[in-house]
């Protein structure tokens, strides 16, 4: 039997139409299925929004004093309500309206008198995309939280890995890739360092100099990392380990965990490696003064084909003021 805790919950729908009838006749449609919110005005829709934000509003076109085309520009102009999917309900079947509703920034369009079929179908099919849009942010929440947890173990600040995972966006974009991969891309470089997780204290936190010993076991935190992400049938997950393995390799084949050389790298691997250097060097620590930024393009530039891939350096130097406003934005206190 369940119990108050695991009762399902169900999605709420806020129902807004001046015609008690087209309201009954929603309800009778809906309510075995969603949790619904009736309101017969946009005052009245905007007073209920106040205290009660719903999954999808279901919005009537021609309403008195304001429209529901009014309406759902407002709505969209609110920071904490755009993201609430609309469905214009409405008997208008103009072209010139739907793609007025559609530029406004409602989801879909059903004509009166309704189908309850298309109703239901329609409803659960624009529900479903909350939920994915859902899954998404909270997916990635848990991956932010992930790349965070081994800052605690090491003594990099989680603004570093703001800057760098920014900069690394931004030279995907330069080196053409698309907007959608350069965002992945921005999730990922996070946990670049996550295997860290596993190194031991005393070596990861040790002042001096690392024996050659202890050299060997920081150097596990790369597979460690990938290890930690594993295989999966995410594509942020995928490169996530990718980066998380291979960012310390070289384009020369000189760097670690396997000694892979040029195009062998991944490219998010590349990426990542270039932009975490580049806040490494121009960043302060407790241990070291942060460079110049020009000596840091002077050493990254001498490193070109050897460290760096050298298709990617000039695409750093190019977008320098985009890659100082980061590091402005997110400017760590020993740096200010």
């Amino acid at each position: 039997m369940l119990n108050e805790h695991s009762a399902p919950a169900f999605s709420r729908i806020l129902i807004v139409d001046d015609e008690p009838l087209n309201l009954r006749v929603l309800k009778q449609i809906l309510q075995d299925s969603y949790k619904l919110m009736f309101a017969t005005s946009a005052q009245q829709a905007f007073e209920l929004l106040q205290h009660d934000k719903p999954d999808l509003i279901l919005l009537d076109v021609m309403m008195p004093d304001i429209t529901g085309f009014e309406l759902c520009a407002n709505l969209k102009a609110r920071s904490d309500l755009a993201d609430i999917p609309v469905i214009f309900v409405t008997a208008l079947k103009d072209e010139i309206d739907e793609s007025n509703g559609l530029e406004l920034g409602a989801v879909d369009y059903i004509t009166k008198p309704v189908s309850p079929a298309i109703v239901r179908a329609r409803v659960k099919t624009h529900l479903s995309l909350v939920k994915v849009d859902e899954l998404k942010r909270t997916r990635l929440q848990v991956v932010e939280r992930l790349g965070r947890a081994a800052e605690y173990k090491d003594n990099e600040t989680g603004l570093h890995v703001k800057r760098m995972s920014h900069y690394a966006q931004i030279l995907a974009l330069a080196a053409g890739y698309s907007t959608e991969w350069a965002e992945e891309l921005l999730h990922a470089a996070p946990m670049h360092d996550i295997g860290k997780i596993g190194t031991p204290d005393h070596i990861l936190l040790k002042p001096g100099k690392l024996t050659e010993d202890e050299m060997v076991i920081m150097r596990q935190h790369t597979c460690i990392g990938a290890d930690i992400l594993g295989e999966c049938d995410s594509s942020l997950m995928a490169t996530a380990s990718q980066v998380a393995r291979w960012h310390h390799e070289k384009w020369d084949g000189s760097g670690y965990p396997d000694g892979l050389a040029g195009a062998e790298i991944p490219i998010a691997a590349r990426i990542v490696a270039l932009a975490d250097v580049f806040d490494a060097l121009t960043s302060e620590r407790p241990y070291k003064q942060a460079w110049t930024v020009d000596a840091a393009l002077a050493f990254i530039t001498s490193q070109s084909g050897k460290h760096f891939d050298p298709q990617l350096v000039p695409l750093l130097i190019d977008n320098l003021p985009k890659l100082l406003a980061i590091k402005a934005k997110w400017a760590d206190r020993l740096n200010q």
